[in-house]
């Protein structure tokens, strides 16, 4: 798999691979993405907006869309099948996690989708080249092919806390899992899945925000009492920062994350 490039391999490759901007911010950030896309952007790079480009039938916050939707969102980005795509983000939660995982689920090339290390932040802090500009997108004709093992639901979840056939790991921060701190969404109450590991997703990312070394994630996995030889689950609040806690374990197996795709603020709902 080749997870995630490096400022310096985009730079040099940015006319040989779609660039999607994936910023999305939680709820009470007050920040808008797509404002923030329009005044400055990778050059090339093309706005993926979450929360419209998922599932629009539920009231739960950007779940998977249905295959057909899926390939009508990557197609009118003008992406193709045989594309290599990288995705950043400008956003605290690092929500380009979460695309990579989407693209991975529908069937796209898992060495074809990468995320970009370090982000917009560094890739600015570099002085690489930024835009204003929109670019003109040519609509294509992008198959999908679901994986439906890389997604659990409730029911599962429940039925997991008494057979612990897997390992349920929660990307949010420990105020939250240990319901210290309220929720951002109103409608949920605090605390966590019984049974659940909690791995604050900041601990894999290193002050310029690139992903720490394997060796490095292994150790902080380990000190979570994570076993790396059984099957893990990935949670959060509603499934973007449960993609981090993804990528790092593919970094350190190889294997494509499992999501709870409902995440807390399906489980936590009042």
């Amino acid at each position: 798999m080749n997870q995630l490039v490096s400022t310096e391999w985009l730079d040099e490759n940015k006319e040989k691979v779609k660039i999607l901007d994936a910023s999305w911010h939680l709820p009470n950030a007050n920040r808008n993405s797509f404002e923030e896309f329009k005044s400055k952007h990778i050059i090339n790079s093309i706005f993926f907006d979450i929360d419209k480009n998922s599932n629009q039938k539920t009231n739960l916050p950007h779940m998977l869309p249905s295959k057909e939707d899926w390939e009508i969102i990557v197609s009118d980005l003008g992406i193709s099948n045989s594309d290599h795509i990288v995705v950043y983000d400008n956003s605290d939660v690092f929500s380009s996690c979460r695309v990579w995982y989407t693209f991975l689920y529908f069937g796209h090339d898992p060495k074809l989708i990468s995320v970009l290390d370090g982000d917009f932040k560094k890739w600015i802090n570099e002085e690489r080249p930024i835009s204003q500009k929109i670019i003109n997108i040519e609509k294509s004709k992008y198959i999908a092919k679901e994986n439906t093992s890389l997604v659990i639901n409730k029911d599962q979840v429940n039925k997991n806390i008494v057979s612990e056939k897997f390992q349920l790991i929660d990307a949010r921060g420990e105020q939250r899992f240990l319901g210290l701190q309220t929720e951002p969404r109103k409608e949920l109450k605090s605390g966590n899945i019984k049974g659940s590991i909690n791995l604050p997703f900041q601990k894999l990312l290193k002050e310029d925000r690139t992903f720490k070394k394997k060796d490095k994630l292994i150790e902080i996995f380990k000190t979570k009492k994570v076993s790396l030889e059984k099957e893990m689950v990935f949670t959060c609040g509603s499934g973007v920062t449960a993609c981090v806690l993804g990528l790092a374990n593919s970094i350190i197996s190889g294997k494509k994350p499992v999501i709870y795709d409902g995440s807390w603020a399906e489980y936590g709902l009042k």
